[in-house]
């Protein structure tokens, strides 16, 4: 269970440490809370174990592999939240599992079995089982994606106020993609033009001065000369 797989059993070793709880909150490393202010809904649901971002034509519609994003969502810590993790977690030959969910998932690219595609894929074909405990929401946003985001945070400032939570002030931004190296299909590389502005290009090459700020900033870099090591 390495890499993005590692999350499920952490989430059943969370969830059989502390009963007390009754929900746990999963979110990656690389997504921030960027409206500290909103209050989540969770009144809307008493009668669900699991809520997600997501959009539900896609899911079902299109069955597209970005449908949800698993990078941030609710767990109710009961048995139906165990049971699932049961079968999320059956993909014992990644390779082969990934060539399957390739084929089953609109959009997705060929490379090994991933835990969100597991997911929409156990939720598209095990809809009658699943479905009814699961919220797909998107009246705010649990996952907000960076690059549609991140260029209008002056104008949120500007306009609107913290407390929505969402495309006007995101609750959750999830910078995905933003990094130096590794993406996957519908999450290019990218990275910001300096260390002051929001706008961002494609990585197409590898550079050595990754942190250079065209905008204000001379970063030089330098070789110590008994570790080769660059500064």
């Amino acid at each position: 269970m390495a890499g993005y797989w590692a999350k499920l059993p952490l989430l059943r070793w969370l969830m059989l440490s502390h009963p007390e709880v009754e929900w746990i909150w999963w979110m990656d490393g690389d997504a921030l809370f960027t409206d500290m202010v909103f209050e989540i809904p969770v009144s809307k649901y008493n009668d669900y174990n699991m809520v997600i971002h997501g959009y539900p034509d896609l899911l079902f519609d299109q069955k597209s592999w970005i449908a949800l994003n698993t990078g941030s969502f609710f767990f109710r810590n009961c048995q139906w939240s165990l049971d699932l993790l049961d079968d999320w977690e059956k993909c014992p030959i990644r390779e082969d599992a990934g060539k399957i969910l390739t084929a089953n998932l609109k959009g997705r690219p060929a490379f090994e079995a991933d835990d969100q595609s597991a997911l929409i894929y156990l939720l598209i074909s095990q809809k009658d089982q699943w479905m009814d405990k699961v919220f797909v929401e998107n009246s705010y946003y649990l996952h907000g994606y960076w690059a549609g985001l991140v260029d209008r945070y002056e104008g949120m400032i500007e306009k609107y106020h913290p407390g929505l939570g969402d495309e006007r002030w995101p609750f959750v931004t999830h910078f995905v993609g933003c990094k130096q190296s590794g993406s996957y299909g519908d999450y290019p590389v990218l990275r910001h033009r300096g260390l002051v502005s929001p706008n961002i290009k494609r990585i197409r090459n590898e550079t050595v001065t990754p942190l250079l700020n065209v905008d204000q900033f001379d970063i030089r870099h330098s070789v110590h000369p008994s570790s080769g090591s660059r500064i």
